[in-house]
């Protein structure tokens, strides 16, 4: 299940903060005002913009608004309900057979686990199990990079027109050295697209870009997890040694309280 991850959003608006504070104590409301300019704006945005319009095609961008959106929700993953799932479906496909467990698959809400448990139910081998379940982690994984590059490529050219906005402000400016009134403004004004260009990098594609990235090792991972559970389940596994193969996936210190847990109970009984 989907929820919304308060961390991107606050993370840039934390970041964006700290800096228009920084502006504001060093020269007050002027100096914050001095940092907007309309025309800088226009050259790294429509610049950037027109970049990725060249590098992706319209497909590959409808993608990365999408891969964006990814990067404000979060996936609810809980990999001790996931395990003690299997647990219950093998223990049941033991007690009643694989056919039992139609009316527990309807019940759950992650396609990828009930397409597995339908392949089990069908009396699929588990090698071709897990070879349909991990191509399409592949195919999975393939999606995800491939909307994630657009992102990093933001994150790449963002500096870059940034440079040319300061290139352009400078060769106007070298047309005005007649007038050395205007030097400061006209160099500040250049200076202001470098600028906005690196905060778009540093502050929203390239950290963005690497969420994405974390959010599909996990995503795999909990994957990989399922398949394994599949196959248990389908080869009729014993739940005990099930358990035991899939809490192998658990972090370490998740299966030294799990076996704290299990201490503390054998000593109450």
């Amino acid at each position: 299940m989907k929820k919304s991850d308060i961390l991107t959003p606050v993370g840039i608006g934390l970041g964006a903060t700290m800096l228009l504070l920084g502006i504001y104590f060093n020269d007050g409301f002027g100096g914050v005002t001095s940092f907007i300019q309309i025309s800088s704006m226009i050259v790294v945005i429509g610049g950037l913009t027109g970049a990725l319009f060249v590098n992706f095609n319209l497909a590959e961008m409808k993608l990365s608004l999408r891969v964006f959106k990814e990067s404000f929700r979060d996936d609810d993953y809980n990999l001790r309900e996931l395990i003690q799932l299997f647990i219950s479906l093998s223990e049941k496909a033991r007690r009643e057979g694989l056919l039992a467990l139609e009316s527990e698959v309807e019940e759950l809400n992650d396609p990828f686990i009930k397409k597995g448990i339908y392949l089990a139910i069908d009396g699929i081998e588990p090698e071709v199990i897990n070879d349909i379940m991990n191509a399409e982690i592949a195919a999975t994984e393939e999606r995800h990079s491939k909307g994630r590059s657009i992102i990093e490529k933001a994150g790449e050219y963002a500096p870059a027109w940034g440079m040319i906005g300061t290139l352009i402000g400078l060769i106007l400016m070298l047309n005005q050295l007649n007038n050395p009134e205007t030097l400061g403004p006209s160099m500040a004004v250049a200076l202001l697209t470098t600028f906005y260009g690196m905060v778009l990098a540093n502050l929203v594609f390239l950290p963005i870009a690497g969420k994405l990235v974390s959010r599909t090792e996990e995503e795999i991972f909990m994957k990989q997890v399922v398949v394994e559970g599949v196959i248990g389940v389908q080869s009729g596994q014993n739940p005990k040694i099930l358990e035991e193969k899939l809490s192998a996936f658990l972090p370490a210190e998740t299966t030294k309280d799990q076996q704290e847990e299990e201490d503390q109970e054998e000593e109450v009984t």
